[in-house]
């Protein structure tokens, strides 16, 4: 895939796009409610999205949890453009910037059928099962350091 390209969402079209792969995935393919899709953290979050040419594919956000400590969220990419390296490359991205913002470890609440995926980019699971908008889910963590 030539035209992937990763990027911050610095411009409000970008966080759109950020929010349109997120309804698609999340809350129209899986069923999550919007309100709970959509909270108060993205206001804050960093957002970023992946492009195949002009058109979003994938997205994610990052925010802190607690002091050095980063949280990334809503990771989807389309279920059309799964299995092609948009995942990784978004994650490499948030990994990027969560160093620079000073992060020491990033945690997450990964679907448990997406687990093992996690687990390929260094994330160790972090005790038991747990439901998270009526889907199963576990807790990762990774060391930056």
């Amino acid at each position: 895939m030539d035209d992937l390209e990763v990027r911050i969402a610095d411009a409000e079209r970008e966080r759109e796009d950020a929010f349109a792969v997120r309804r698609e995935v999340f809350v129209e393919e899986q069923g999550v409610d919007e309100d709970v899709e959509y909270d108060e953290h993205d206001e804050t979050a960093t957002h970023v999205v992946a492009y195949d040419g002009d058109e979003p594919i994938g997205a994610a956000r990052l925010r802190e949890y607690e002091a050095d400590i980063g949280k990334v969220e809503r990771v989807a990419v389309l279920e059309s453009r799964r299995e092609e390296g948009v995942g990784r490359a978004l994650m490499q991205v948030l990994e990027q910037r969560a160093d620079a913002l000073g992060f020491t470890a990033l945690k997450l609440h990964s679907q448990t059928r997406a687990a093992d995926f996690y687990r390929s980019l260094g994330y160790e699971r972090r005790g038991d099962e747990f439901e998270e908008a009526g889907i199963p889910h576990v807790e990762m963590r990774k060391s930056l350091v």
